[in-house]
């Protein structure tokens, strides 16, 4: 099977990223896959900095992949860039790996809704198209994601998840936005699939390196917008350290896009307490050992735009979870058997006390961690991808099914049917 994949792709610092080196590496390590991947052009990789808040320059493309940088953020002309590359390569599926703000910015609005239109187009022009969509705007926070005109955005946000939807199928990473698009869209061609833990074989954590010397506890993500740091910072500084001398604060990732210099200035104000540690961009390479140090992951969010890749994550480590009490968050914990412990949006006060708790209890920490990676060996990356390749095989088949119905099984006027033939003794074809 020929695979087109549409999607960020590393040394690129863009949304999604991360996710889309995983796809490609399970689908590269499939000896019945040809993998392109139709990467965006690598101009400068503003999301990813170092520790000191540089951008890191390094853009050598990873070797082993078939990359085309074919597509640009911030540009209306990507529609015609992709299908011209697409015709040349003319794959079984083209796999679309998208949020909203895939193909630009809020504030180049006409952008990204024709880069949204290009799976109908790819469609429209022959081709067999799949989007796993990552967010849902019906459950994205416009005021947290610091979107203005929210009416607006609405409207247009809803045309755009029908043009979406006018692809061949489409996969979502919660089982409410399933829903969402069957009861409000009367979808047809929506699956819920698992993010998944990015890992094929996860390992078992080895306990002895958590609070030693250090309770590590890890925040990472694309900061400024709904994910925020002022009350996992003052409910750290204020509480936890008093009461757990041996907490350290680990800060991982970069800024939003849209919010420059947010986690910069964080780092400013703390930079004399010795507790708290501002990593910066955190390299592919590295992810282990920060998640393997590490006691526990929070999710401070003020609200999600889908389902969390560090709650995916610290699973696959064997870390439990303690995370703001999003509804989204909550389906995915019961959904996936995850053990997270949540705390009111916003509330300082309880967030420390379940830090507190959590971290002056080895027994919880050791339930929970446990919890995690055994839901972890239910969504390894291997099963994700194999559910998604059984889907576009099916899809293969039925349509080659319905082709030669239409040419080779059609029966004849003049021929017996079935019933017709056991009803005189006779012989038909079609027996």
């Amino acid at each position: 099977m020929k695979i087109c994949l549409v999607t960020a792709f590393p040394p690129s610092g863009r949304q999604l990223n991360e996710y889309g080196l995983h796809l490609a590496n399970e689908l590269q390590s499939n000896p019945l896959i040809s993998l392109t991947i139709l990467g965006d052009e690598l101009t400068a990789c503003e999301f990813a900095t170092d520790a000191h808040g540089n951008p890191i320059t390094d853009q050598t493309e990873l070797p082993d992949f078939d990359v085309l940088r074919a597509w640009q953020f911030n540009s209306v002309a990507n529609g015609p860039k992709l299908l011209k590359a697409v015709r040349q390569i003319k794959p079984d599926v083209v796999w679309f790996n998208l949020v909203f703000s895939t193909f630009a910015t809020p504030q180049h609005p006409v952008a990204a809704f024709a880069g949204l239109c290009i799976p109908a187009m790819m469609r429209a022009a022959g081709f067999h198209t799949h989007v796993t969509l990552h967010h849902l705007m019906e459950h994205v926070s416009f005021g947290d994601a610091g979107i203005r005109s929210e009416g607006l955005y609405r409207f247009a946000s809803s045309v755009a998840t029908r043009m979406l939807l006018m692809s061949n199928s489409i996969s979502v990473l919660l089982p409410a936005y399933r829903r969402t698009l069957m009861e409000k869209y009367r979808a047809q061609n929506v699956h819920f699939r698992s993010h998944g833990i990015l890992g094929a074989r996860p390992e078992f954590p080895d306990f002895s390196r958590r609070g030693n010397p250090d309770h590590r506890i890890l925040a990472i993500g694309h900061w400024g917008t709904y994910k925020r740091l002022e009350t996992l910072m003052e409910a750290f500084n204020e509480k936890v350290t008093r009461v757990v001398p041996e907490a350290k604060l680990v800060i991982a990732g970069a800024n939003h896009h849209t919010m420059s210099g947010y986690w910069e200035s964080l780092a400013e104000k703390y930079r004399d307490n010795q507790r708290i540690e501002f990593k910066g961009y955190v390299p592919e390479e590295a992810i282990p050992e920060l998640y393997s140090t590490a006691t526990v992951v929070v999710l401070p969010y003020n609200s999600s735009t889908g389902s969390s890749g560090p709650a995916h994550q610290a699973c696959q480590y064997g870390l439990p979870v303690i995370s703001s009490h999003i509804p989204e968050f909550v389906d995915m914990a019961e959904n996936e058997q995850m053990a997270i412990d949540f705390f009111p949006i916003g509330d300082v006060d309880a967030l420390a006390d379940c830090l507190i708790s959590l971290l002056r209890s080895p027994e919880k920490q050791r339930e929970m961690a446990e919890q995690n990676f055994s839901a972890s060996l239910r969504m390894t990356m291997p099963r994700i991808i194999r559910d998604y390749l059984r889907s576009f095989d099916l899809q293969k088949r039925a349509k080659a099914l319905a082709i030669g119905g239409g040419r080779f099984r059609r029966r004849p006027r003049w021929a017996l049917s079935r019933s017709d033939a056991h009803r005189f003794g006779g012989w038909s074809p079609w027996t």
